[in-house]
């Protein structure tokens, strides 16, 4: 595959992608998809679209500050002067990035990109040796972290990486650096296949990977899902709970609302309630959060204050069609579901308004093509379940290791999901491809399992998996949180049963339960169902 010129100096970037042989194919159908061969995708993001709509508009907000699009690209500016003469950081340098969301993190995300550095934005919890095997593997330049986290990161095995913070008002932060600053900065004018981001998977799986995404992917995931299925308007105010550093947050909160004139509310940590409040109280338009936000804001009884929403969009886990029907019957808001994956950078299959068949995940967002295969990679008929394999602007590439031939067969993604597609080319989600339960000779998704049990008023969420049996090879698994009000014990237990098998048929019932204050997540809060079946001990039922 022919790149173009680099702009990095640093070409780290460039020689740990994977040989181009093993990349998946990449399509550029949208004319909207044909990019300059230089492009820098921070400028396309704040200085065109200060352009098209304005300075002055409101870009990005907190519970306490407001900044325009104007204040945004000055503080960028002066973050890429800081970078540049104050660290002698020269494009293709790696900046780590640390902190919750917030206006700070955004500015400090943009003005990385104008300096032609190479972003690696980090979940805001992560402890100091997973600090350390992120930095191990992207090899930092310089790391910048909110003041409230610096323990952690300070406590990390990042050696000879300079730690500057924001949020203080030390002579030696970035505040106090950028206050001197004019704010005049042009930005380096990176090839449109020049790396942007190290983006870690959210290791669901326990073993997180490092995907790398050019400046031309950054613009094309707002260029395809962004406009087509979203259909961002400049007068909108989004907000979400996951964080900037999980693409489905960098995507929902910066690009797809700086790519059109809108607004974020940059919301730190909140609960489902507090969430609900804040979008009443500001007015939010466009909502990204996660299924079960969606069903513990219902469960709050806060569907009226969600009046002002006209998008919700939910990703990272599957939807159940029980939280999407109760949440259309109580705000009158039909959810946008969607799949994405870090290594495809962002959502690549869904549907909107009178699209959406709910239960499905949808169909190919404009701009890709998705397939069923099966396991010797040829198609199979619509209504048979097999591997999703999709393909478009944006795709695998992980920096370095081994694992790039597993994700990419024949220039398709295969994302790891199985799915069945419909006449009409409507994908339906059956599990993630290692969540299949094979229990006395039969084939259960463990999602569909999860999706009955999430149906019963008194389990507030629930994960399902198979556990070893001598007998049936696997036995269907659940972990359950209740509501507070409900009583865990044996009894509740056979009436879960007992539920489950008049929604599903009778030899999906998940035959043993065990009731657990809280499921384990990763920072993105993807349920890690690795570490359930790591601690499989006795389980009630």
């Amino acid at each position: 595959m022919q790149l173009s010129p680099s702009a990095h100096v640093d070409t780290f970037c460039r020689d740990q992608l994977p040989p181009a042989a093993q990349w998946p194919e990449f399509t550029f159908e949208l004319p909207e998809l044909a990019y300059p061969a230089q492009l820098n995708c921070a400028e396309a993001l704040l200085d065109d679209t200060i352009a098209a709509h304005g300075a002055q508009r409101p870009c990005l907000r907190s519970t306490t500050e407001s900044w325009t699009y104007a204040e945004v690209r000055q503080r960028a500016n002066q973050i890429a002067q800081v970078l540049t003469e104050d660290f002698a950081l020269v494009p293709g340098n790696r900046v780590l990035l640390r902190g919750p969301n917030n206006p700070w993190l955004v500015a400090c995300w943009l003005g990385v990109l104008k300096a032609g550095g190479v972003v690696v934005t980090t979940m805001p919890l992560l402890r100091p040796n997973e600090l350390t095997a992120l930095g191990v593997l992207t090899k930092p330049s310089i790391a910048i972290s909110d003041h409230r986290f610096l323990d952690d990161l300070l406590a990390a095995e990042l050696p000879g990486t300079p730690v500057l913070s924001y949020g203080t008002d030390s002579a030696n932060g970035l505040s106090a650096r950028c206050a001197d600053k004019s704010g005049e900065f042009v930005a380096v004018q990176t090839a449109a296949d020049d790396v942007a981001l190290l983006a870690a998977t959210s290791g669901t799986t326990g073993k997180p990977k490092i995907t790398m995404h050019f400046h031309r992917d950054v613009l094309a995931i707002a260029d395809t899902f962004g406009k087509h299925v979203l259909r961002t308007e400049p007068g909108d105010l989004f907000t979400g709970t996951p964080p900037v550093g999980f693409t489905f947050g960098l995507g929902g909160l910066v690009v797809f609302p700086m790519r059109r004139g809108a607004t974020t509310l940059l919301l730190e940590r909140v609960s489902p309630t507090e969430l609900a409040e804040a979008i009443a109280a500001h007015r939010v338009t466009v909502l990204f959060t996660a299924p079960t936000a969606y069903k513990a804001m219902l469960a709050a009884g806060k569907a009226p204050r969600l009046a002002s929403l006209r998008r919700c969009v939910s990703a990272g886990e599957h939807l159940p069609e029980a939280v999407w029907r109760e949440f259309d019957r109580l705000t009158g808001l039909r959810i946008i579901d969607g799949i994405g994956s870090t290594e495809m950078l962002h959502v690549f299959i869904s549907s909107a308004d009178e699209r959406i068949r709910p239960g499905a995940t949808g169909q190919a967002v404009p701009g890709y093509q998705a397939r069923i295969l099966d396991e010797a990679g040829q198609e199979v008929p619509d209504g048979v379940a097999g591997r999703l394999a999709v393909r478009g602007p944006t795709g695998c590439r992980y920096l370095a290791g081994d694992r790039q031939p597993n994700y990419v067969v024949e220039g398709w993604n295969i994302t790891g999901d199985t799915y069945i597609r419909d006449a009409e080319g409507y994908f339906w989600y059956q599990a993630r491809s290692d969540d299949m339960i094979i229990s006395a000779g039969y084939n259960i998704a463990a999602p569909e399992v999860e999706e009955a049990l999430a149906a019963h008023p008194d389990v507030l969420e629930c994960a399902v998996i198979g556990t070893p049996d001598e007998q049936r090879g696997a036995l269907v698994t659940a972990y359950v949180v209740l509501n507070e009000t409900a009583n865990a014990g044996p009894a509740m237990a056979n009436e879960l049963q007992a539920f489950v098998k008049q929604a599903i048929s009778p030899y999906k019932y998940p035959r043993r339960i065990e009731f657990i204050e809280a499921l384990p997540r990763t920072s993105t809060g993807k349920v890690k169902r690795f570490a359930l079946r790591e601690s499989a001990t006795t389980v009630t039922g």
